[in-house]
């Protein structure tokens, strides 16, 4: 008799686990639905974790692979998923009719990979940690690559030595450009555009950062330059506000710097600094799709993120649990002020291609 109801209620949570399967299978993104944006609990320190999930949720090109990754077999597989988990957190956003929903599964779950509870994260250290355990977690090779494309920017790294003309090109790809607030003489860059160039302009390697020349068989200067092959539908951009001092103290660049809605990469960087043919570069104009800012100093802050939806092309302030629609000035609020440091400052600017391929 026991074995009898044992193997109902199995046949049972089998029935539900295929019924909950089915459900997430047909899933889009956030933006997708006419319901209110959702916000996320704050669990202890969780506005970081809550505002890059809001990124990726609201972002419909990531849902959509999202919804098609493979279901894990087992319960423990399925709890240490992080896909997995995050697909049950969209379901959960959507499908509630809360203002607010917990993270708590999935926090757990990251904690499961190392990923430190109850503590101040970095934003941009932070989104690496979950886009690589994204990646490393997608079973199906199809959508690893999917994802490789919608958030990877591919770079070719030249060392060219200033003495003969032997030159090394280096293939590279990254996740963000951490561009530069301040350029080498602590000069304040004015623009978004002024931090990328500078970003691609070319470095003389003197003194002790000369590097060996195979060619002239000694260390001599060279010029390190960087050039753009690919840019991503998705462009994450790290403004890298936090300063590291030689007595190890980081303090933060609140400065203003401004960053458009629209960004032409054509229009920003030199013939010399791009390595891409024109199909490619065709592809290049951005719009701004969102805004992880920071408040507060170094060793004590808060994070939000401002959202444009997709769909309604409206912008969202998402502040854990509180969610409000807010304007483009609200938005600008975000460019810096040096004497406010503790006002919300851009860190993190995400922006998308106005016509992807």
């Amino acid at each position: 008799m026991e074995a009898e109801t044992e193997v109902q209620n199995n046949e049972e949570e089998t029935k539900e686990a295929k019924a909950r399967n089915q459900r997430l299978m047909l899933l889009f993104g956030v933006a997708d639905l006419k319901n209110e944006a959702i916000g996320l609990y704050n669990l202890g320190l969780s506005c970081c974790l809550n505002s890059l999930l809001q990124v990726f949720l609201m972002n419909i090109r990531f849902t959509g692979i999202l919804r098609r990754i493979a279901v894990p077999s087992s319960h423990v597989q399925r709890k240490s998923s992080v896909p997995y988990q995050m697909l049950l957190l969209l379901e959960k956003m959507q499908c509630g009719k809360c203002k607010a929903v917990s993270p708590t599964d999935l926090a757990c779950c990251l904690s499961l990979h190392r990923v430190k509870l109850f503590v101040q994260h970095d934003a941009a250290q932070l989104f690496l940690t979950l886009w690589n355990l994204l990646k490393k977690q997608m079973q199906k090779p199809e959508l690893v690559e999917e994802l490789r494309d919608l958030y990877t920017i591919c770079i070719q790294e030249h060392l060219a030595c200033q003495k003969c003309s032997f030159e090394v090109k280096t293939n590279s790809t990254m996740l963000t450009l951490p561009l530069p607030v301040l350029d080498a003489n602590s000069h304040r860059l004015k623009t978004l555009e002024e931090s990328l160039q500078y970003f691609f302009h070319p470095e003389e390697l003197t003194g002790q950062n000369m590097c060996f020349c195979q060619q002239c068989g000694r260390k001599t200067t060279f010029l390190q330059s960087m050039k753009l092959v690919r840019l991503p539908q998705t462009l994450t951009l790290h403004l890298k506000r936090f300063c590291f001092e030689r007595s190890s103290h980081t303090h933060k660049l609140s400065h203003c710097l401004p960053f458009p809605q629209e960004l032409d990469f054509n229009e920003v960087l030199t013939e010399n600094q791009c390595q891409a043919d024109d199909s490619e570069k065709a592809t290049w104009q951005y719009e701004l799709f969102a805004v992880v800012a920071h408040s507060g100093s170094s060793s004590c802050g808060h994070y939000c993120a401002y959202i444009r939806s997709l769909t309604e092309c409206k912008w969202y302030c998402f502040n854990d649990s509180e969610v409000c629609q807010v304007s483009w000035d609200d938005v600008k609020c975000t460019y810096g002020r040096s004497s406010l440091y503790w006002r919300e400052t851009a860190y993190l600017l995400i922006y998308m291609k106005k016509n992807p391929q």
